[in-house]
């Protein structure tokens, strides 16, 4: 059974996370001269997208994968395979995550 409080709480702080990196873009580019204000901008959301691209196809199992000493195996769940939308994240058949869906801490 999913936790509607907490899918609310994830919800809102990934939407809050969303607003501030054009806050900071803007922040930084407030820092430079006048003909570096774009290539700042530019340089927070390439980096955002990479992020998001290096989470997606290895940290996301570095962070909910099997143990592999300190960190989890990236194998685990590479490029999200095994993550369900409708369902909470699984490892080895546990619930890692009770009443949140793993498809949610995208």
């Amino acid at each position: 059974m999913m936790d509607s409080g907490s899918i609310s709480w994830i919800l809102v702080s990934m939407a809050l996370v969303q607003l501030m990196t054009p806050g900071l873009a803007f922040f930084y580019g407030g820092l430079v001269s006048d003909k570096s204000v774009l290539t700042m901008m530019m340089q927070s959301y390439v980096s955002m997208g990479l992020t998001t691209i290096l989470w997606i196809l290895v940290v996301f199992s570095l962070c909910f994968g099997e143990s592999i000493s300190f960190f989890g195996n990236p194998g685990t769940f590479f490029a999200l395979q095994n993550v369900n939308a409708n369902e909470p994240l699984t490892r080895d058949g546990e619930v890692v995550l009770e009443g949140i869906p793993g498809l949610l801490f995208m």
